[in-house]
């Protein structure tokens, strides 16, 4: 199997061109290649495929072999492989906000492509940012968020989860819970150097609360536009990025009245940018992303 490692921010998957190869059992092999010891070392395995309805399809397994519907990450990293690549050549961007928003980011960018991603969440539209044949910064139209609890899913009554008390292992934290295609619950704290995430992650990724298991973040505020974030990604642990959950940190902060509705999220990784825009109710997230390097597994 011929593959390339990529990274949004340290947030990193192995990718399979399957325009031109088969995985016959992705979710073993997830887990194989995750392994940081003894395989190529990832936190999961991202497949591009063909779509008969957008320009390319992904599909994404966790270090645990199981699927997730989106990675905020990871599709940015596959829009980039697609057009350098060239397994699109994608179209000239028609979204004013997203290239508002990429020539923010990118002031010396040449080029603006846009591209659609088929994924589990549905179809995403991308913008990336060129100089010279590499894409630089892609910025990545979340679509809505899902805020109806029972479509989270998260087991509480009403029609918005925000500020709901959580007892996990003795500690007492509020919780507002949003779905950008998957699963997020956002804690709000006054120092990030508090939290035990090793620990806490994976009591609260598991509790009964969360039908389907969630992503877990734990969020300073610095300002109303500027944030730091730490996350417990649902199958994969302590990541250095998640840009699904960076892109609910968002929702997050204006559903919970402590942030503003464009914010600069910091994550161990690096920097995402984040807007919710009121007027259409999507979420924006801009960001880099970095092809490491390819090769064949297993090695000879």
């Amino acid at each position: 199997m011929r593959f390339t490692k990529m990274h949004g921010l340290g947030n990193d998957y192995v990718y399979v061109n399957c325009f031109e190869q088969t995985v016959d059992d992705p979710a073993q092999v997830a887990i194989q290649v995750s392994d940081r010891h003894f395989g190529i070392g990832s936190d999961g395995l991202i497949l591009i495929m063909p779509s008969e309805k957008a320009d390319v399809r992904m599909r994404m397994f966790n270090a645990d072999g199981s699927e997730a519907q989106m990675c905020g990450n990871g599709v940015r990293c596959l829009a980039k492989y697609t057009l350098e690549h060239n397994l699109s050549p994608g179209r000239t961007c028609q979204q004013q906000t997203l290239i508002d928003l990429l020539r923010a980011a990118a002031p010396d960018a040449h080029d603006l492509r846009e591209l659609t991603v088929e994924t589990g969440r549905g179809i995403l539209t991308l913008t990336m940012a060129l100089k010279g044949d590499l894409v630089e910064q892609i910025c990545v139209d979340m679509e809505e968020p899902i805020l109806l609890p029972s479509q989270i899913p998260v087991k509480v009554t009403g029609q918005q989860a925000v500020g709901i008390p959580l007892t996990v292992d003795g500690t007492n934290l509020l919780m507002t819970c949003v779905s950008m295609g998957n699963p997020h619950v956002v804690f709000y704290c006054s120092d990030l150097a508090d939290i035990d995430l090793e620990h806490l992650g994976p009591i609260i990724e598991t509790h009964p609360m969360f039908p389907e298991k969630t992503n877990v973040h734990f969020v300073q505020a610095i300002t109303p536009n500027e944030v730091i974030m730490r996350t417990w990604e649902r199958g994969s642990g302590i990541t250095l990025a998640c840009g699904t959950g960076a892109s609910a940190v968002c929702v997050a902060g204006i559903l919970a009245s402590k942030t503003d509705r464009n914010i600069l999220a910091h994550l161990p990784g690096g920097d995402l940018q984040l807007l919710w825009n009121e007027a259409d109710n999507h979420v924006f997230m801009a960001g880099p992303a970095t092809e490491v390097f390819s090769g064949t597994w297993p090695p000879a």
